[in-house]
């Protein structure tokens, strides 16, 4: 009996014994897993302070960067001053008009005033260092006198170079001795919604006034005063007021991607402003330069925007195009073969034209309601125009070369 329970004890101890390592062996390994997570709980305060001190420099960064782009770009925004004569006579808001004798001949002098001309207000910026200054048309138009005034306080005459009333530019010149601070053309092909914008101008006369906001659309279509139709302008919310008219609109680094045109509203502010892209501008700086005049490019033919959604239920392919509805008799359009529409269906309330040309692609590029227009953009007279269409379930490629539109005065 005490052999067996010998034994037994001794079972028991090299139980006990394999034991005591295991849970050392299990000591060992929390040890080590513990000084790991130790050290990894200690970082990760410190990765985060980190994270949060780069978030708190972010909008200092931000600010530092508008503050350069001010300095920089202030020297070459310029303060357009017009006066525009009156070529009506006013008569004195205190004639007494019972009082009127035929019989005196100096009663119209006595009684009626000199001519007022008119003052206005506006903004532009120099493009090239011989004194170049782009503008909206509608800042001196109708102008007899121009006075161009610096950042520096220097005041010169404009004139004026060139005209483009179709899409509110114009191009004007100042005698300036020495090279003039100027600012190159950016690129307005690229923008994206949602973009920080910086807008500097004169609004009511004050001078270098910086704001900021952001592109709130882009490929807006809106009518000037007269009526006239401007498409594919950029929408802002950053602040644009009377006098801002002809400014640069900037992207974050400095580059003029817009020309402040217009604005929505009674006269002032209330965050829709909208911007010329700077590569209309850009094509047609040239012609101004050389003929006072821009060379549009023609066309000739008429078009509505089909959507993807809408295309298939009118026996077009399902994809976004431009349904030819007319083409001008003579006109480029005409010369390369498209074909206008044959029939008209109603969709909804409106009569459209089919049975023409489906422009689905437009210098390679996939269709949108405004690819025509910044195609043309980019085009002159007798230039090339690379349109893919679908005719008849079957797709093919026209090349039609431009014509000259006329300019409309």
């Amino acid at each position: 009996m005490f052999e067996s329970f010998k034994q037994t004890s001794e079972v028991e101890t090299a139980m006990l014994r394999k034991l005591r390592m295991w849970i050392a062996a299990l000591a060992a390994v929390c040890l080590v897993t513990g000084i790991g997570i130790g050290a990894i709980l200690a970082g990760r305060p410190a990765v985060a302070q980190e994270e949060l001190q780069a978030a708190a420099r972010a909008p200092e960064a931000l600010s530092a960067s508008f503050v350069e782009v001010a300095r920089r770009v202030e020297p070459a925004v310029v303060n357009i001053d017009t006066l525009q004569a009156s070529n009506e006579v006013a008569e004195s808001d205190n004639d007494d008009k019972s009082d009127r004798t035929p019989k005196n001949p100096l009663d119209d002098l006595y009684r009626r005033q000199l001519p007022r001309p008119t003052r206005g207000v506006g903004s532009g910026f120099i493009i090239d260092p011989k004194g170049y200054i782009l503008t909206n048309n509608h800042v001196i138009e109708g102008a007899s006198r121009i006075t161009i005034g610096l950042v520096g306080g220097e005041h010169f005459r404009g004139k004026v170079i060139g005209i483009d009333k179709e899409t509110d530019l114009a191009l004007i010149k100042i005698e300036n001795k020495g090279k003039a601070p100027f600012l190159k053309p950016g690129d307005s092909s690229g923008l994206q919604v949602g973009q920080k914008v910086l807008a500097i101008g004169n609004p009511f006369g004050f001078e270098g006034t910086l704001t900021t906001g952001i592109i709130s659309s882009l490929g807006r279509s809106i009518r000037d005063e007269n009526g006239r139709l401007m498409e594919d302008m950029i929408q802002t919310d950053a602040a644009i007021n009377p006098g801002n008219s002809g400014g640069p609109l900037l992207d974050s680094r400095g580059n003029v991607i817009g020309i402040n045109t217009a604005i929505y509203g009674p006269g002032s502010n209330i965050g829709i402003g909208f911007a010329i892209p700077i590569n209309r501008a850009k094509a047609m700086l040239s012609d101004m330069e050389s003929r006072g005049r821009v060379s549009r490019p023609k066309l000739g033919v008429t078009t509505v925007f089909v959507p993807a959604e809408f295309a298939e239920a009118l026996g077009l392919p399902a994809r976004s195009g431009l349904l030819v509805q007319q083409v001008e008799a003579g006109s480029a359009a005409d010369h390369a073969g498209l074909k206008e529409a044959t029939r008209e269906v109603m969709v909804g309330n409106d009569v459209i034209g089919v049975g023409g040309d489906f422009i689905v692609e437009v210098e390679g590029q996939p269709v949108d309601r405004n690819v025509l227009t910044r195609a043309m953009e980019r085009k002159k007279a007798g230039d090339s125009l690379r349109l893919t269409i679908v005719r008849s379930r079957r797709t093919m490629t026209l090349t039609v070369t431009l014509g000259e539109s006329p300019q409309r005065l």
